[in-house]
């Protein structure tokens, strides 16, 4: 089996990202400026903050933080106004979920298409679903990259796409099935209300699963060969475990992603791409 390691990967990613930041940041003067919002104290939102920042300066990027212990709508709201109009800001994330009473989509909706690295905004959404150049969310773009760095094209390839959800199911399973480099692919989008899910698996050359359910896909439900892409990090009592049963499909699969080290470090380096490339665009290189 072929062992998709998302760390290496990724940190080679972080090499290449760093070696172009430091060429551009003395021709145009400043680095590439990640904005990133945490609001409220929820301790895996800090976490992931973290690792974003470390991420940032791995390459090179300048991070921006911005903490707020407690905001309103509007104060959320006026500050993602500012990081807008900011020039040293090419990129914004805010870090979800946001606390109860705050509305997530309204200031998504709100942030400058242009500094919206993590793909969420609708004519970025828009963008992808034509086809057309623009911010792709940063897992399934990463999962993209990953089988790209390790030439696992799925062109002409049956895939299942085990999930629905806005921010890795559906804009994968578009991705995957649009012309183009490490695409092509006849892909079937699969939920909790499709008929024998199982069935649909044992078709799939290469299986996603991004479901959110520990160990669901289990060594029956995948043909012998197939590529294997684990999304999910589940927190159980024996520790985090991916949406796949590792230990049964590992004798089976052609390649997959481990959990952790697989997916999670790919997603962070996807935003670190999508960062440089506001950069490049906001200075013209």
């Amino acid at each position: 089996m072929i062992l998709l390691d998302g760390k290496e990967t990724a940190a080679t990613i972080r090499a290449e990202i760093r070696e172009e930041v430091d060429g551009l940041g003395g021709k145009y003067g400043r680095k590439p400026g990640l904005a990133v919002v945490l609001v409220g104290e929820d301790p895996a939102s800090q976490v992931y903050v973290r690792n974003k920042e470390r991420a940032c300066t791995d390459c090179g990027i300048e991070s921006i933080p911005h903490r707020l212990d407690s905001a309103s709508q509007h104060e959320l709201e006026g500050l993602i106004q500012e990081l807008n109009r900011d020039v040293n800001v090419d990129g914004i994330l805010v870090q979800l979920p946001l606390p109860e009473g705050l509305d997530s989509q309204k200031i998504l909706d709100l942030i400058d298409p242009d500094k919206d690295v993590d793909g969420f905004h609708p004519v970025n959404v828009g963008k992808m679903s034509l086809g057309l150049p623009g911010f792709k969310p940063c897992t399934p773009a990463g999962v993209i990259n990953l089988l790209k760095r390790y030439d696992l094209d799925p062109a002409c390839k049956k895939a299942v796409v085990i999930g629905r959800s806005n921010i890795v199911g559906k804009p994968l399973a578009m991705m995957l099935s649009q012309s183009g480099p490490c695409a092509n692919a006849t892909v079937t989008l699969c939920h909790s209300r499709t008929q024998d899910l199982k069935a649909e698996c044992l078709e799939a050359d290469f299986v996603f699963a991004a479901i959110g359910k520990p160990n669901f896909v289990t060594a029956d439900m995948v043909k012998e060969g197939a590529v294997v892409v684990d999304v999910g990090i589940n927190r159980t009592d024996e520790g985090l475990a991916g949406d796949c049963d590792f230990e049964s499909l590992k004798d089976k699969v052609h390649a997959m992603t481990p959990v952790p080290g697989g997916v999670g470090p790919m997603t962070i380096a996807q935003l670190m791409v999508n960062t440089l490339e506001a950069f490049k665009m906001h200075v013209g290189a």
